[in-house]
C-alpha cells in the first residue's frame, strides 16, 4: 500500500505547474524580458523575438535550473539545478526578483553569483503564466 501511495505521489509532482499569474498582463510584462530572453519552440519556431544574452524560456517549467542545452550558464546557477532546483512558478518568482539573493540563498552560499543582473520587483507570476501559456504546457 505504501509503495501505492509513494507511486502515486511521485506522477503527481510530475505534472505540470499551472500558472496562477495573468497571462495576458504578462504577454505585456514580458517585454521587459525579451531584451534579454526569447521565447521559440524546439522547432525553432521564434514565439517572442528577443535577445540572447539569457536563456530561451520556451518550456522553463519543470526544466531543471542552468540545464538549456547550447547556453553558457554561470556556475552558482549550474550548481543550483545540480543540487535540485527545478523551475516552477515559486522559484521562478523568487529568482526574478533577486537573482543573486535567490542563488545565495539557496545554495547556502554567500559567494553564489548570478549573470542575471535585472530585478522583475512585480508580476513575476503573470510572466511565469505568459511563459508556460505560449510553451505548449
Amino acid at each position: 500500500m505504501n509503495r501505492i501511495l509513494a507511486t502515486a505521489i511521485i506522477g503527481l509532482l510530475a505534472l505540470p505547474a499551472y500558472a496562477e499569474g495573468d497571462a495576458e498582463a504578462g504577454k505585456k510584462a514580458f517585454n521587459k524580458c525579451k531584451s534579454c530572453h526569447m521565447i521559440a519552440d524546439p522547432e525553432g519556431e521564434v514565439i517572442v523575438k528577443g535577445g540572447k544574452t539569457g536563456p530561451n524560456l520556451y518550456g522553463i517549467a519543470g526544466r531543471t535550473a542552468g540545464t538549456y542545452e547550447g547556453f553558457k550558464y554561470g556556475d552558482s546557477i549550474v550548481a543550483a539545478g545540480e543540487n535540485g532546483l527545478v523551475w516552477d512558478e515559486e522559484t521562478f518568482v523568487a529568482y526574478s526578483q533577486d537573482p543573486k539573493a535567490f542563488l545565495k540563498d539557496y545554495l547556502g552560499e554567500t559567494s553564489a553569483k548570478s549573470k542575471m543582473s535585472f530585478r522583475l520587483k512585480k508580476g513575476g507570476e503573470d510572466v511565469y503564466a505568459y511563459i508556460v501559456s505560449v510553451s505548449g504546457e
